[in-house]
Formats: structure tokens, sequence, C-alpha cells
């Protein structure tokens, strides 16, 4: 497959490309910066120079042209202010799933937020984030023309992943290490039956491939 990855120098994109790149898929990640490159050809990604916050979606488009899927792995990241939490959680991932349903791309993954809620009550930044993502995933979940599914995880940590998982609709809370939540994301490209679900993600005690077969309903 050729995947194109939105925010791709995050950690947890950054831990999808070299998943992806092992198996043999064609991997590339939309980066703001150039000196980010390095680190994604380093995964075996190709990196594509764009900024999702001022490109058209025609421009966007045409990076995504001739893709099988796109994941939308992007954020403002801890230490911006409200304003990115609107420019990018939310206006880029609008932006990102247009530009997929112009190129034609049916498969679309979000990675959200665990709590993300369009009517999310506060003007704290973590509200508005959590607004953000929310109003990002009704849009998405919106569109006909796309295959989505969006996944929420839980708080991310840095520990290795256990490869072992809880994925359902409603997890409650808990935590979830990125290299899991990459290797869920992996999974989920692979079972175009997850189109259509929205699910939380947390650490927990089944094996990826048999959490996603069984939300898959398989």
């Amino acid at each position: 497959m050729r995947i194109v990855i939105a925010g791709g120098h995050g950690q947890i994109a950054l831990r999808l490309e070299r998943l992806l790149a092992a198996r043999g898929d064609e991997v590339a990640g939309i980066i703001r910066r150039p000196e980010q490159g390095d680190d994604l050809r380093a995964a075996g990604a190709e990196p594509v120079v764009c900024d999702l916050e001022s490109a058209s979606v025609e421009e966007v488009a045409e990076l995504l042209r001739g893709a099988d899927a796109a994941v939308f792995a992007a954020g403002a990241g801890p230490g911006s202010g409200t304003a990115r939490k609107d420019t990018v959680d939310r206006g880029a991932a609008v932006l990102f799933a247009d530009a997929a349903v112009r190129a034609g791309v049916r498969r679309h993954l979000v990675v959200s937020s665990m709590g993300a809620d369009p009517a999310h009550q506060g003007d704290d930044v973590f509200d508005v984030y959590q607004r953000a993502k929310g109003e990002a995933d009704a849009y998405v979940s919106g569109l006909d023309a796309l295959d989505w599914t969006i996944l929420r995880p839980g708080a991310l940590t840095n520990d290795p992943g256990t490869g072992r998982v809880r994925l359902e609709a409603d997890t409650g809370r808990g935590a979830i290490p990125r290299d899991d939540v990459a290797a869920v994301l992996t999974e989920l490209l692979d079972t175009p039956a997850t189109a259509g679900l929205t699910l939380e993600l947390i650490g927990g005690s089944t094996p990826i491939s048999v959490a996603v077969k069984s939300v898959a309903g398989n």
C-alpha cells in the first residue's frame, strides 16, 4: 500500500512509519519543516514538506493522489496556544479530509483524543483542544466519501508496547504506549471493516490483532 501520514514527524507517526516501511509499504509523511526530513527517512518514509495550516485543499489533494490510505496524526502539540488548537487540531484535520475526498482516497484514519467532544465546555487550552478534536471528528464522520475510522487513545506513554490492548467504543480512562497505538493503526489499515467506527484505546489484555478483528465483527 501507499499511505500518506499528516503530522509525519509526530511521535506516533514516526512509529507507524517504521512499522509500515518494515513490512514493505510505501509511506509518505507530511512535515512542516525540511530539517525533520532525516528522521522520516531513517524511519523508512518519504518526507513531504507542506504546511497544513496554510495549504489549499488542492495542494494537499495532490500529495494524496494515488495513495491507498491517509492517516491524520498531526497536532499542535504541547505548549501551543488555543489558536493553534483550532488551526491544526481542527482546521488541518478538516483540510486533510477534504483533500482525501478530492483525491479519491477513501480509507482514512484519524488519531483523535479520548474525551474529544464538539460540545466540550471550558476555555482552558485543554478544553479548547478537546472541543477542536471533537469538531474535527464530527466533520470527518459526516463525509460519506470516506471510509473513516477514528481512534481515540487514552493517556499516551513512551513505555515499550505490550501488543495487548483494550479497543472498544467506550473503554473508560487509561494509559496506552505510543508503540501500541502505532501497531493498532497498522492493523486498522488492514481491516477495512472497521470503517465507520469511533474507537477508544487503552492498555489491556487482548492481542492487538484479536482486538481489531473483534471490533470489526470478525
